[in-house]
């Protein structure tokens, strides 16, 4: 992996547990990555070296991501932010235009993680994880429904995604 794809990797892994969709294990094999790629820093050195056992790991995360982070001139956020929240939703938003994310699961990671209370980045997502589920309930029930419903909803989702990118990224 070469220094910035690891830098990178680092980078969501910290935004994503900051909105509590990735793991203090994401977290720490992304630290692992850094200096496997050649990255080093001291406080690098000590997010590497919290055990990913479910326990504590989360406070002595917390403890030690932000000067980490700072080191590598990295951007920290806040657990809960509205920063992090926006920066989470463009991460998700980038993996469905890269193909490693379905439509309903970004629509689904948005309900979920993000909620109507988080940022209104979100809101058009959120809006079409109800579309998904008003199709699901009417096909559920044996009413008619168009064939391409749900085909209909995953293109308006990628619409939602490259917008919430400005248009350009993962276009393709």
């Amino acid at each position: 992996m070469r220094p910035d794809d690891a830098l990178a990797r680092l980078q969501e892994a910290a935004v994503l547990w900051s909105v509590g969709s990735g793991t203090p294990g994401g977290v720490i094999g992304a630290a692992c990555d850094c200096l496997v790629a050649g990255v080093d820093t001291p406080t690098l050195r000590i997010l590497t070296g919290i055990s990913p056992t479910p326990g504590s790991e989360s406070d002595e995360l917390r403890r030690w991501l932000g000067d980490a982070l700072a080191e590598l001139s990295l951007t920290f956020f806040p657990e809960g932010s509205r920063a992090g929240e926006d920066e989470a939703v463009r991460i998700m938003a980038r993996r469905l235009l890269d193909r490693t994310i379905t439509a309903r699961a970004l629509t689904s990671w948005a309900y979920g993680f993000i909620t109507r209370d988080g940022t209104p980045l979100a809101a058009g997502l959120i809006d079409l994880e109800y579309a998904y589920e008003i199709v699901e309930a009417v096909v559920h029930d044996g009413q008619p429904y168009p064939d391409d419903a749900v085909a209909e909803v995953d293109a308006d989702v990628v619409a939602e995604a490259r917008q919430l990118l400005g248009g350009t990224a993962g276009d393709r």
